[in-house]
């Protein structure tokens, strides 16, 4: 019998729950959206109110609940294998300093990569669809610190990340989670391969924080309010320029 190492299937398995919840989320999202139309319903909020469950929760925190279930967590256990706490006021510094770490990085990697190298960023269809209909932004705000944060910070950071850190070290576990969180996303951007790949690199850096700071707080709770600020940040951002005019460096930051 072959022995796979510890760390070769910590990976593998670290990774198939990672992707197994994105294309889940893709199939659930169509499922709903098709539920939608098949009931006459067209509403906008109807639809991402679906999107949010069918392509958010039950992807990103029902799949890892149940994967977690299967390895023999019990709920207590799953709790303290996340880490879900109140955050103290330490951990709450650490939410500020998170997010300004974000928006100075991230931003800083956009200028870099679009204005000095010349390079062609992505647009993110969250993001279009903010500035195409303003009025919907309080809506993606609310759903950002509720659902989108929360969710995706259950998956990667909860689960693939801390699966991967029970056989790597922190920083193998946090640069490969990040990577994965980042290539992701690669279905909601619109444009030509060159430029998603250039918004995946740019999507990375956020990723790299909110991966340091659970491992630096074990709490899912920070970088899931960091996530969540950090999108409410962009959509804000959007609606100001829609409104306002102007153009949004941050439409393309939208994670």
């Amino acid at each position: 019998m072959v022995t796979v190492p510890p760390r070769v299937r910590a990976v593998a398995s670290g990774y198939g729950v990672g992707i197994a919840g994105a294309v889940l989320a893709a199939v659930l999202s169509l499922v709903g959206v098709v539920a939608l139309a098949a009931v006459g319903v067209d509403s906008l909020p109807a639809r991402l109110g679906v999107l949010f469950v069918f392509g958010q929760y039950l992807p990103f925190v029902g799949f890892p609940l149940v994967y977690l279930r299967w390895r023999g967590f019990g709920w207590a256990e799953i709790r303290e294998y996340f880490g879900v706490d109140v955050p103290s006021l330490r951990q709450v510094a650490v939410v500020v300093g998170g997010f300004f770490a974000v928006l100075l990085l991230t931003l800083g990697t956009a200028v870099l990569v679009t204005e000095v190298l010349g390079l062609d960023a992505a647009n993110n269809s969250a993001g279009e669809l903010a500035q195409e209909v303003p009025s919907i932004v309080p809506f993606l705000v609310l759903a950002s610190l509720l659902v989108i944060g929360p969710s995706e910070e259950t998956l990667f950071r909860g689960t693939v990340q801390n699966r991967l850190r029970e056989a790597l070290p922190a920083w193998a576990a946090i640069v490969l989670t990040a990577a994965l969180f980042a290539a992701v996303h690669v279905t909601a951007l619109t444009g030509s391969l060159g430029a998603r790949a250039t918004t995946i690199v740019i999507l990375f850096v956020p990723s790299l924080v909110f991966g340091v700071v659970y491992e630096y707080t074990r709490n899912l709770v920070v970088p899931a309010l960091i996530h969540g600020i950090w999108n409410s940040f962009v959509f804000l951002s959007i609606y100001a320029s829609a409104v306002y005019g102007g153009g949004s460096a941050a439409a393309l930051l939208a994670l």
